[in-house]
């Protein structure tokens, strides 16, 4: 069981790596040869298309099964091939949805084929989060718009367009982070709206616009929980979106690694990691995070610390069979959608 175990557990994880030669990242060699499930690359990654087609095939040569080779490319103030093309080459979803479904289906559509070109297969675009909050420090022009039904209809074509160019699209930040007032990779926002005003104005894009992966926020949305849990890690809004909205795909994590989590460790935590001898409650994130219903967990390094979490992970789920039933579903789904 153990080595089977393992493979299936690591199908469940996309990692980062530092610098642009594969060489200099062992850890990630060797998770790899391990069964890695994907890998991330951001700007630092990519610095010539020559250089970033010898990584894809250097990561590609150490697989054992084909990987999620993934980018975060949304336009404008979130682009990774800034080093290929010179800066910022395309207008953020706001502004190019300004201009109209024909311009924004065009430059979707370019974005597609330069990922497809360079080798990426995922892209975690587009955000369907409806920007309410016009002081919101994290999402502004990365939304469509800051109504509902704009965000729909923008959000299909998009979707549609990656997927007419043989790129899975991951919609986010599930269940809308639209209305936060803090950035996530800082602290942990709070969403304080009635589930009928969550429902009607930011998850009905979740539930209208169909895709092959959804990430879920870092946030706590009040809605689905009283205590202070993110939606990343929590039952009622897992459930909420794999029962009532009936989402059959696969549910990734926003990076494991970002500082909202850093205030979703409760002292129960603390004193069950040091019962177990854990690193630290990253581990038991990972671990409630896929119980809840999570299928890929993402980090953007693949740091000492990060291969821990996945190896106590491991010794985790040989003894606790709700957690082992999650990885055979989840590495079942990965491998569906690989196909």
């Amino acid at each position: 069981m153990g080595e089977k175990l393992i493979n299936k557990i690591y199908q469940m994880f996309i990692l980062g790596l530092e610098g642009e030669n594969l060489s200099d990242n062992p850890n990630l060699v060797n998770v790899l040869n391990e069964g890695l499930g994907g890998v991330i690359f951001f700007t630092q990654n990519i610095q010539s298309p020559e250089q970033f087609k010898t990584l894809i095939q250097d990561i590609e040569s150490e697989c054992k099964i084909n990987p999620f080779l993934s980018i975060d490319q949304e336009g404008g103030r979130v682009e990774r091939t800034e080093n290929i093309f010179g800066g910022k080459k395309y207008l953020s979803p706001r502004f190019a949805a300004a201009k109209g479904e024909k311009f924004l289906k065009e430059q979707t559509d370019k974005i597609a084929k330069e990922l497809k070109k360079l080798g990426i297969n995922l892209n975690f675009a587009p955000v369907l989060d409806v920007n309410t909050n016009p002081d919101n420090p994290i999402i502004g022009e990365r939304a469509f718009s800051d109504n509902t039904d704009e965000v729909i209809k923008y959000g299909k074509i998009v979707v549609e367009t990656y997927l007419e160019n043989g790129i899975i699209p991951c919609v986010k930040h599930f269940p809308g982070h639209g209305d936060a007032s803090v950035d996530s990779h800082i602290a942990l926002p709070t969403i304080d709206l009635p589930l009928e005003e969550m429902e009607k104005i930011h998850i009905k894009p979740f539930k209208e616009v169909p895709s092959p992966m959804v990430m879920v926020a870092h946030l706590h949305c009040t809605a689905f929980d009283k205590e202070k849990i993110p939606a990343s890690l929590s039952k009622n809004a897992i459930g909420y979106l794999r029962e009532k909205l009936n989402y059959q795909g696969l549910v990734i994590t926003d990076d494991m690694v970002m500082g909202a989590l850093n205030e979703a460790k409760s002292k129960e935590q603390k004193v069950k990691c040091e019962m177990e001898n854990f690193a630290s409650p990253f581990t038991l994130h990972a671990a409630q995070a896929i119980k809840v219903g999570v299928n890929i967990l993402l980090y953007r390094n693949s740091y000492d610390e990060t291969i821990q979490i996945i190896e106590e992970l491991v010794q985790l789920a040989k003894s606790d069979e709700d957690l082992r039933n999650n990885i055979e579903l989840s590495y079942e789904k990965i491998i569906e959608c690989k196909k």
